[in-house]
């Protein structure tokens, strides 16, 4: 069963730490939500590093970086460790860091762990969602059960 989730527009984001890999960051470097007040940031949340769906996400961003850096800044965040976002931005190169959730707190403060079903099976995994958060740490879009296809669309007109 999933989390209920009051994470509407105008509420304020869920402040949290986590370790970034990529970018500015390097190898991984403790962040908080509360450090980037006075920025907008877009969080998107994906199920796992070099799966096919999230790396078509991954790359869309890549490759309109330009286009989405000077207005965001951006993280994409999975419960894979740092090692494995390494490999991700290494593989694809990714010009944006990624944030390690590994305990989980991340996915179930912003309510995107839920239950899936594939293949008759039921399990629990992270929703493809992104929320754009601004300079004021209220949330000022949110993105549900988000397609690979049209995310970087709805980034681009979130920001």
């Amino acid at each position: 069963m999933s989390e209920p989730s009051s994470l509407d527009v105008g509420a304020l984001a869920p402040d949290f730490k986590a370790v970034a890999v990529g970018g500015e960051y390097g190898e991984g470097t403790s962040v908080t939500l509360s450090q980037f007040r006075g920025k907008r940031v877009v969080l998107y949340f994906y199920p796992r590093d070099l799966t096919p769906g999230c790396t078509q996400q991954a790359c869309a961003l890549r490759d309109h970086w330009g286009e989405v850096s000077g207005r965001a800044v951006v993280f994409g965040v999975s419960t894979d460790g740092p090692a494995s976002h390494r490999k991700f931005i290494e593989k694809e190169g990714l010009p944006f860091p990624l944030l390690s959730d590994e305990s989980g707190e991340l996915v179930r403060a912003y309510g995107v762990w839920v239950e899936k079903k594939m293949y008759g099976r039921t399990s629990m995994g992270t929703e493809r969602s992104t929320f754009v958060i601004g300079a004021d740490g209220k949330l000022e879009a949110v993105f549900r059960k988000v397609s690979p296809k049209t995310h970087l669309e709805q980034v681009l007109g979130a920001i």
